[in-house]
């Protein structure tokens, strides 16, 4: 069995696409509007993305900056507008003010989805009660991934609570059954810790632009992760 990890590139517009594919990264994740911390792209800027590159792509389901779904009927609206152009792998994930898991919206942009595999974001950082959101939604269809830093600070600081969970998955503890896809502050010093965890997946955003989202995915940037993750 290969000991490769997955790495998860962060990608606005094809030239990052390419540049991240070229890096070596496995698969993209789709979003627009990192000031809002990654928005849901525009259709033709998925489209094109998919024509430029043949990695799997997971695409943010995400109208507004915060955890609330906003408007359900038009972040379902445009779910059925991206599956219509092809795109079979997503990311969302909603909250109610409460912190608790807004499993209402949740359903309602899955409703759209046929089943595709998708990745709950961290949002589940933001939780009231992380053991609670797991068990809440481990029997959604689709569910595959949790996008998580383990705490809303970073992966710095959600280094125990990742490597907890990890052994929470070993166990086959409800609810711990979807991959670990950790991302958010993370750092190439973090991976020694994380893979003696047993952790096999990573998503990068800004460790992928070492001179700023200003400019493009570096080639040389991703590669040098994709070395580490050999």
């Amino acid at each position: 069995m290969s000991n490769r990890a997955l790495l998860e590139v962060i990608a606005l517009d094809v030239e990052d696409a390419v540049a991240a594919q070229a890096g070596g990264a496995d698969r993209l994740e789709l979003v627009t509007d990192m000031a809002a911390d990654g928005l849901t792209p525009p259709r033709e800027t998925f489209a094109a993305i998919r024509a430029a590159v043949d990695i799997p792509l997971r695409v943010m389901l995400r109208r507004a900056d915060g955890f609330a779904a906003g408007d359900v009927a038009e972040l379902a609206r445009t779910a059925r507008a991206l599956r219509a152009e092809g795109a079979e792998e997503f990311v969302l994930g909603f909250l109610h003010p409460d912190g608790s898991p807004d499993l209402d919206a949740v359903e309602a942009v899955l409703a759209e989805l046929d089943g595709c595999r998708w990745t709950f974001h961290r949002a589940i950082d933001r939780a009231a009660d992380r053991d609670g959101l797991r068990k809440a939604v481990a029997d959604l269809p689709g569910l595959d991934t949790y996008l998580t830093a383990g705490s809303a600070a970073g992966v710095a600081e959600g280094l125990p609570v990742l490597v907890a969970e990890a052994a929470a998955g070993r166990r086959g503890e409800p609810g711990y059954g979807p991959r670990l896809l950790v991302g958010g502050g993370l750092a190439l010093t973090h991976l020694p810790v994380l893979r003696e965890a047993g952790i096999d997946a990573f998503h990068i955003g800004g460790a992928a632009r070492p001179s700023g989202w200003e400019h493009p995915v570096s080639p040389t940037a991703v590669a040098a992760w994709r070395e580490a993750l050999a």
